[in-house]
């Protein structure tokens, strides 16, 4: 299978202190945006680690220990297949335990059944034990920046958004996109609930908000106000 060549997009963090940095890595036929996040700290969290290719999760190792980090987290937005293909090679290589979302496990645990379903073959998929279980209001902290969960169903039963205040930033997973919101035909999705979830929860947050998405561009929450005809 042809791999692609792997590349850290920076993110570009206007309101970011602490030396908080964030770079972006396309993963995978699905094109997941895999982010890693760290500060002065050196302490670094990775969300959705869905790299597939052996390239892939090689340049991100690398990337890791060039860059002195530590990482601290093992985060997924959801479970399915796309966002968790490199988790079992992630838990081995780093001792860490996926964080999800509490009502995410069935979905977690049922990725490589959602993925023989949605692409009509089979890859190799290895889904790890489940590690901290995440609540709506739970922080997750690494060096001196901290991430609120907000529980986002209607992509996945299970779905969450995990907001950094201070640095004015969202990681959004498949529940918002630039334009757009995740698709909630799959099993265990539901539209209203996902609308009402966002509208609700997201959309009441500071329009200068950078959204990281879990496919395609940055957004803000301000364009996604003006531009996004779901919301």
């Amino acid at each position: 299978m042809l791999q692609p060549t792997p590349y850290a997009h920076p993110v570009q963090l206007p309101q970011a202190h602490g030396g908080l940095q964030c770079v972006a890595f396309e993963v995978n036929m699905i094109q997941v945006n895999c982010y890693l996040l760290w500060d002065d700290t050196r302490e670094a969290i990775l969300v959705d680690g869905g790299a597939f290719y052996d390239a892939e999760r090689a340049y991100i190792d690398t990337f890791i220990a060039e860059h002195n980090l530590r990482l601290v987290h093992l985060l997924i937005t959801h479970g399915h297949f796309d966002h968790i293909f490199g988790l079992a090679h992630l838990t081995q290589r780093y001792g860490l335990l996926p964080e999800m979302g509490r009502a995410e496990r069935e979905t977690y645990e049922a990725a490589k059944q959602q993925m023989e379903a949605f692409l009509h073959r089979t890859f190799p998929l290895e889904v790890p034990p489940a590690g901290r279980m995440l609540d709506e209001g739970d922080v997750v902290t690494f060096g001196t920046h901290s991430l609120r969960v907000i529980h986002t169903p209607g992509h996945t039963p299970g779905g969450i958004c995990l907001y950094d205040e201070a640095d004015g930033v969202l990681l959004s997973g498949d529940s918002l996109f630039q334009g757009a919101i995740g698709r909630c035909d799959l099993p265990g999705g539901n539209m209203t609930t996902l609308v009402h979830a966002l509208s609700e929860k997201v959309m009441t947050l500071p329009e200068a908000v950078c959204v990281l998405p879990g496919h395609g561009p940055v957004t803000t929450i301000r364009q996604e106000k003006l531009m996004n005809p779901y919301l």
